[in-house]
């Protein structure tokens, strides 16, 4: 195991920010769940976060996460992982198999190759739609005038466990505008889950209602 005797301090200095940030929002903060985003850092820095109590992490690649979790969820029991990149289709039937929570459902061929695979595992999987929230051409989600279509869809065609929308705002700009956009969208199509907001903004996402935030930086330090 990596010594890494900060990371416990990390956690508990993000929880005192993400209570504070909940309180002062009005809010309870055993409403928001921090994501420890775990994405090129190795398992050992995992580890050592599970060691101090954290059990919900996120990562981006499936063939990284297959590299360290399967071992660590043997080892820790009830941990809840997250899948929060992009999600190619020929990748679905391992990212069902080893991940709870799928953030990155952002196309009707993923929607339905997932639909196919959690029924063939007899897994359910709990899912979010991302929304392209700043209408960027670099990045995947769906556009925000087609957000209402297809969560109507992901319910009645595909019938997933659906459970709030995802997004990441443009990168230099105000994050307020899109949290609170994203919110609205989960409003009218009700959706109780939002995951939004990372090192430098979880505390505004957090005002604006989030309930999962994916936070790294803060915990394991810069990426590899």
């Amino acid at each position: 195991m990596t010594e890494s005797p900060s990371i416990a301090e990390n956690l508990a200095a993000l929880q005192r920010r993400i209570a504070a940030a909940a309180r002062g929002a009005r809010r309870d903060p055993a409403a928001v769940t921090l994501v420890a985003v775990s994405k090129t850092h190795p398992a050992g820095l995992v580890e050592a976060a599970l060691a101090a109590g954290q059990r919900v992490f996120g990562e981006n690649r499936v063939q990284e996460a297959q590299a360290k979790y399967p071992a660590l969820k043997a080892r820790f029991g009830a941990l809840q992982l997250h899948l929060i990149g992009p999600l190619q289709t020929n990748k679905v039937k391992e990212a069902v198999s080893l991940f709870d929570v799928i953030e990155t459902v952002d196309r009707p061929k993923l929607a339905e190759a997932l639909a196919k695979e959690m029924a063939r595992q007899r897994r359910s999987l709990d899912c979010f739609i991302e929304i392209n929230i700043g209408a960027e051409p670099q990045k995947s989600g769906v556009a925000i005038a087609a957000a209402d279509a297809f969560i109507a869809e992901c319910r009645a065609r595909w019938k997933f466990n659906l459970r709030g929308l995802m997004c990441i705002p443009p990168e230099g700009r105000d994050p307020t505008p899109y949290f609170k956009e994203l919110a609205a969208i989960a409003q009218r199509n009700g959706l109780a889950e939002l995951s939004m907001g990372m090192s430098a903004d979880f505390e505004q996402a957090i005002a604006c209602g989030a309930t999962f935030v994916r936070v790294g930086t803060a915990i394991f330090g810069k990426r590899n």
